[in-house]
C-alpha cells in the first residue's frame, strides 16, 4: 500500500536494526485518514473470505481492526492483555511474548464472543516474530472457529513471524513489508 509506505518513510523512526517506531500514525497517535484507508484495503483483500468477525489484540491493533470490521459490516473483538472485574470467567487465553515490550503476557477473549464454526479474520499492526499472531491463531482454534486469514499492517519480513504463519497454510496479507532497518534506513520488499 503506497500511502502507508510513504507515511512510514515520513514519520517512521528506526530505533534499531530490529525496531521501527510508528508512534505518529499507528502506535500512540492514530492517523484517522490512513487508518480508514488501511481498513478499506484489508476489507478489499479479505471480503471474499466472508468473515463473521474481525479479531485483534489490544491496543494498537484496535483502530485498524475496527475500520476493517466497519468496512466488512461485521463485529470486531479484541483480545485483552489484562483480566478485568467485568470480564467473564470463561475465556480462551494464551501466553505470548511481546517483541517490543520484552515481556510475556496473557491474551484472552471471553468465550461467549467466539463461536464454533465462525469465520474469523485476524488483523494486527505489526508482525515481527509472530508470537501474538500465533497466540490469536491458537485462541481461534480453541474456539473451534475457522481462521480465514491474517492481515498485518507492517510485516518485518527479515524476521520469521509472517513466514511462520504462512508455513501453517494460513493466508497472510501485509500492507507494507520491511526487508531491512539496517543503518537506520527503512527498506521495503
Amino acid at each position: 500500500m503506497e500511502l502507508l509506505k510513504q507515511r512510514i518513510l515520513e514519520v517512521g523512526v528506526v530505533a534499531s536494526d530490529q525496531v521501527l517506531k510508528l508512534d505518529a500514525i499507528l502506535n500512540h497517535q492514530v492517523d484517522p485518514v490512513l487508518i480508514m484507508e488501511m481498513g478499506k484495503e484489508f476489507a478489499r483483500l479479505f471480503r471474499e473470505t466472508k468473515p463473521d468477525k474481525v479479531l485483534t489484540v489490544e491496543s494498537s491493533g484496535i483502530p485498524i481492526a475496527y475500520t476493517t470490521a466497519l468496512q466488512l459490516g461485521v463485529p470486531m473483538v479484541f483480545a485483552r492483555r489484562k483480566k478485568t472485574l467485568t470480564m467473564d470467567q470463561d475465556t480462551y487465553s494464551e501466553r505470548v511474548p511481546s517483541f517490543t515490550k520484552g515481556i510475556v503476557t496473557d491474551i484472552m477473549v471471553s468465550a461467549h464472543l467466539l463461536h464454533k464454526g465462525e469465520r474469523i479474520l485476524l488483523i494486527d499492526d505489526f508482525i515481527a516474530n509472530g508470537d501474538a499472531a500465533r497466540g490469536l491463531v491458537r485462541i481461534v482454534e480453541k474456539a473451534e472457529a475457522e481462521l480465514v486469514g491474517v492481515g498485518i499492517v507492517v510485516e518485518k519480513s527479515f524476521q520469521n513471524g509472517g513466514k511462520s504463519i504462512r508455513e501453517r497454510g494460513i493466508r497472510v496479507e501485509s500492507l507494507a513489508r520491511i526487508a531491512s532497518l539496517s543503518n537506520g534506513q527503512i527498506t521495503f520488499d
